[in-house]
């Protein structure tokens, strides 16, 4: 933490440290309130005299460019280990604007911060339409990056042959995804989600379902059913036999109607919706008892696990999604970087290495409901997540890639001043109607109002809760998304093939590619060839 906290500006290291010991020591808690306003000021004052010296901006680009040439060596190594980390909803203004966040809450200005994905040495862009729509949803961008074949909006796994809703165009318009890929290849495979398992992004590593809300059978229609459709739940089952990890929310869509939820048992909307009396939970641990498999639905449980002893891993959080970050019990509830933690270090045991899909998928919802401080906050925690992901991995061997399936129509702006609250207000006020405004706005969502006759005065309000939906200009019961390129961050082997601006099916090619799985292996054979004829020659 100290650490990145001297790397924009020199602030002395004993400075830090003894700041840090008075405001985090426990014997010094009555003291944190006074000294943690002091301790930013000390670290931003310090700044903003050395960024008026020319010498600290050429030193610092000087250094960033002794570091690119190191790029200039491509990392041509075959991927044993393959991350795709997909945060929800997460395009280029709400990157940065978690980036500003993550700086401020360690008490800098924020704009200068690294974020984990800053420093990964290759960036691009994905352009994310679905082939019936201008502005994709989760469902047709998923079956994109995951099964490398752009499809409609609304459906998982299955081509653009198949319509939404209409069951009987499935069979013969399934895709696969690089997740089977993998499994096929004999790694270990994963998914952990913010979301329910069985919601749009996880779902495509899986599913081939026409109707992405089809999450049990309960949610399906009589004539889908009737011919032979299943539900995303039982195909997380059925369809890819013994993923090695699941973790996420989604408890109820796997036990029969009106079984009471074990955490929730008073609250009916929490109870099982299976219509078909299946328990597939109590199917898994069945399946699981002689192979190493534990199912786990709380936090104690989860991190009271030894992953040397764990072979196949089930962990359902929550009926519906996980909390938001803000608002996560962290007595019962994993965070995201937590499950990553767990997750890998029990995929990580096959020789033959693993596929491991990161979701932080309520960035999306907050977004959605107006809610950009709770969107944010997701964003900075699916961010520590990739850190820890670094810690476990090595780049040599470990290919990882961080993108979004969309945009939103979220935004920040107002010529704010340097340093300003990032959830803050604009340093003047509307010439149009001498209000005030928020740096953040949004182009259309639930955070349009109305009052006397003109725009809310935000300050009558607390624009900085957690819960505050930032003023839209087009009055919509949820946000939208955006139709803008993602970005695409890479390192590891081939992370070089992520480059310039590309379709978003493009990402799996690369992936598999870099693994050797797939369709594209005819390189690896020749690679092998070749060592394999030196290590002949050597011996000679």
């Amino acid at each position: 933490m100290i650490a990145k906290r001297c790397t924009h500006c020199n602030v002395p290291l004993l400075s830090l440290l003894w700041l840090w010991f008075q405001c985090w020591h426990p014997l010094l808690q009555n003291r944190r309130a006074h000294l943690l306003p002091f301790y930013a000021k000390a670290l931003i004052a310090d700044c903003k005299t050395q960024e008026k010296d020319p010498t600290f901006w050429n030193t610092w680009a000087q250094k960033t460019l002794k570091n690119a040439l190191t790029l200039q060596t491509l990392n041509t190594n075959k991927a044993k280990n393959v991350i795709l980390f997909l945060g929800d909803g997460m395009g280029v203004p709400t990157v940065t604007a978690t980036r500003i966040l993550k700086g401020q809450l360690s008490g800098h200005y924020g704009e200068e911060t690294q974020l984990e994905m800053d420093k990964f040495p290759f960036v691009s862009l994905a352009k994310t339409y679905n082939t019936d729509a201008q502005v994709p949803d989760s469902a047709g961008t998923a079956t994109a990056y995951l099964c490398g074949v752009k499809a409609n909006e609304g459906t998982l796994g299955v081509s653009a042959a198949a319509v939404r809703s209409q069951c009987n165009t499935t069979k013969g318009n399934e895709v696969t995804s690089i997740l089977k890929w993998a499994k096929d290849a004999g790694k270990s495979v994963g998914i952990v989600t913010t979301t329910r398992v069985n919601h749009a992004t996880p779902s495509a590593a899986y599913a081939h379902c026409v109707d992405r809300d089809w999450y049990s059978d309960n949610e399906m229609p009589a004539e889908a059913l009737m011919h032979g459709c299943k539900d995303i739940a039982r195909q997380l089952f059925e369809n890819i036999p013994n993923i090695d990890v699941i973790m996420g929310g989604g408890r109820k869509f796997m036990y029969p109607q009106n079984t009471s939820d074990v955490e929730y048992p008073t609250q009916p909307k929490m109870s099982g919706t299976r219509k078909d009396g299946r328990n597939l939970v109590q199917e898994w641990i069945d399946k699981m008892k002689d192979k190493k498999g534990n199912y786990v639905w709380n936090k104690q449980q989860l991190l009271s696990l030894n992953p040397n002893n764990v072979d196949y891993l089930l962990g359902l959080f929550e009926p519906s999604e996980l909390a938001y970050e803000l608002e996560r019990n962290n007595d019962s509830d994993p965070s995201l970087t937590e499950m990553v933690d767990v997750a890998i270090k029990v995929l990580k045991k096959n020789q033959n290495g693993f596929y491991l899909l990161v979701e932080g998928g309520r960035i999306d919802h907050g977004h959605h409901e107006g809610k950009a401080k709770l969107a944010l906050y997701d964003a900075v925690e699916m961010d520590r997540a990739i850190g820890r992901a670094d810690l476990l991995t090595s780049i040599h061997e470990t290919l990882t890639v961080v993108t979004a399936d969309h945009s939103h129509v979220f935004t920040f702006g107002g010529y704010t001043l340097r340093g300003n609250s990032i959830f803050g207000l604009a340093p003047k006020v509307s010439d149009a109607d001498q209000k005030p405004f928020t740096a953040i706005s949004y182009g259309n969502g639930p955070g349009y109002k109305i009052v006397n006759g003109g725009r809310e005065n935000i300050s009558t309000v607390n624009y900085e809760s957690s819960h505050y939906q930032a003023q839209a200009a087009v009055p919509l019961l949820s946000e939208t998304h955006g139709g803008d390129d993602v970005a695409v961050f890479a390192k590891g082997p081939m992370a070089h093939l992520l480059h310039g601006i590309h379709e978003q099916n493009y990402i799996p090619h690369v992936m598999a590619y870099a693994a050797c799985i797939g369709q594209n292996q005819n390189h690896c054979m020749s690679s092998e060839s070749a060592l394999l004829s030196q290590s002949r020659c050597r011996q000679e």
